[in-house]
């Protein structure tokens, strides 16, 4: 239970304040990270219940809003950050120091709303019926594939805010991750969802070794960032 509060607390803008949080509990928690996933998930599908009324495109911009709403936009953040960085044949140095600095590029700007454009088209393409638990398997697998990340990964600075995750997570972590989000594409997909978590999954870990391939590591940034496109896988 306290895992999965210390998780609840980084991923969401829920007032939960835990107190005499040790390195060593951030890491673990990573366990809980696609429970919690589900858990904004199932909020996000109670939230289409809501606006059923409306038409798609309106359900699918209001239910952004609402993950946004939910997370305070933390991934979303990570992958301007992301996209400033990257964008452009740039030394590791080069690309750690933008993705630190406090100002959003151009690149940054295109790249979310590119995003958000993409997300709301999948959104608006997919029957109203399905919608349900194709939002709770989106944001588990978002949640999922940051676990991945921080366990395959060393931390690419010398100090930052992702940094206990990276250093105190292992296979244990990914291991009982992994069961769960799979367990829950299997329940709500079957067949289908097996297939569809193995190809997302092979995209999103040719991804992580992107990223870790151009600054050695991952970063908080890079984090939300494999999260965002997760999501869209």
């Amino acid at each position: 239970m306290r895992s999965f509060l210390i998780a609840l607390q980084f991923l969401t803008n829920i007032p939960i304040k835990i107190r005499e949080v040790k390195e060593e509990d951030i890491g673990k928690s990573l366990t809980c990270f696609p429970l919690v996933g589900a858990f904004i998930g199932l909020l996000l599908a109670i939230s289409v219940t809501l606006f059923s009324p409306l038409p798609s495109l309106v359900i699918a911009v209001l239910v952004l809003i609402v993950s946004i709403l939910v997370t305070g936009a933390i991934h979303l953040d990570g992958f301007a950050d992301t996209c400033d960085g990257f964008y452009g044949a740039k030394p590791k140095e080069e690309i750690l120091r933008i993705m630190r600095d406090s100002h959003v590029g151009t690149m940054g700007i295109v790249g979310v709303f590119c995003l958000l454009a993409l997300k709301i088209a999948i959104l608006t393409s997919i029957p109203k019926l399905d919608l349900f638990g194709a939002l709770i398997l989106m944001i588990t697998f978002g949640r999922w594939s940051q676990v991945l990340a921080c366990s395959v990964s060393s931390y690419a600075r010398d100090e930052g805010k992702a940094k206990y995750f990276i250093k105190y997570s292992g296979k244990k972590e990914l291991v009982i991750a992994t069961f769960f989000t799979l367990a829950l594409f299997l329940l709500l997909l079957g067949a289908k969802g097996l297939m569809l978590f193995i190809v997302s999954s092979l995209v999103i870990f040719l991804f992580i070794n992107y990223l870790k391939k151009r600054i050695d590591g991952m970063t908080g940034d890079t984090i939300g960032a494999t999260n965002e496109v997760a999501e869209v896988l």
